[in-house]
């Protein structure tokens, strides 16, 4: 089966629990086995639905200063889990191919499968949230009509995204495609790195 068979049916499952109660403060409730690749689906899209309704809030123009602040660094831990779980997919598809011999003339993507995969999580966000806008009864027909425009060219954009990961998928199982995963060093969570923290230390 092919990874984005598994993937997308996760993401929208996410997304449609989240919004049976459209609530930043739900408890997820991950109905996948502990560790297996659909829980840390399941969770890396549940942080990112979280995440996009966390910035909904915060542009509220009449959002209480301090509230603001709190969700701002709410923000900035979600972006922390969210590469921890990218990074820990990653891990994932380095386990599953490590024995794949690799071909002497294989070349290196651009990104790692799953920060192709978080783009696909964030998509399927914007395809959730564009259907929404189509379907509302107190908009004008060209608001309506506007975002059918939008929704149809997400749609397409989410079936070349899916075919390029598979595509790249199949490429590292093959070798000729080699997996190279970086870490990602945010440095403004750090506080050895981050100036305006370790400068207060000092």
């Amino acid at each position: 089966m092919k990874f984005i068979a598994i993937c997308l049916p996760v993401f929208e499952q996410a997304i449609n629990d989240y919004h049976k109660f459209d609530d930043v403060d739900t408890p997820i409730n991950n109905p996948y086995e502990t560790r297996s690749i659909e829980y840390y689906l399941y969770l890396k899209n549940w942080i990112d639905t979280v995440q996009w309704h966390l910035e909904d809030i915060i542009r509220n123009p009449e959002i209480n200063p301090e509230e603001a602040l709190a969700i701002k660094r709410r923000i900035d831990k979600s972006n922390q889990d969210r590469t921890d779980l990218v990074e820990l997919i990653d891990s994932y598809f380095l386990d599953q191919y490590k024995n794949v011999q690799v071909a002497p003339d294989a070349t290196i993507n651009t990104e790692s499968p799953s920060w192709a995969i978080d783009r696909l999580s964030i998509l399927a966000l914007k395809i959730y949230h564009m259907c929404q806008e189509t379907l509302r009864t107190d908009a004008d027909s060209a608001h309506l009509d506007a975002c059918t425009g939008k929704l149809n060219v997400l749609l397409e954009q989410r079936k070349d995204l899916s075919t390029a990961i598979d595509q790249l998928l199949d490429d590292i199982a093959a070798g000729r495609k080699y997996m190279k995963v970086y870490k990602q060093m945010k440095m403004y969570n750090d506080p050895s790195l981050n100036p305006v923290l370790y400068e207060k230390n000092h």
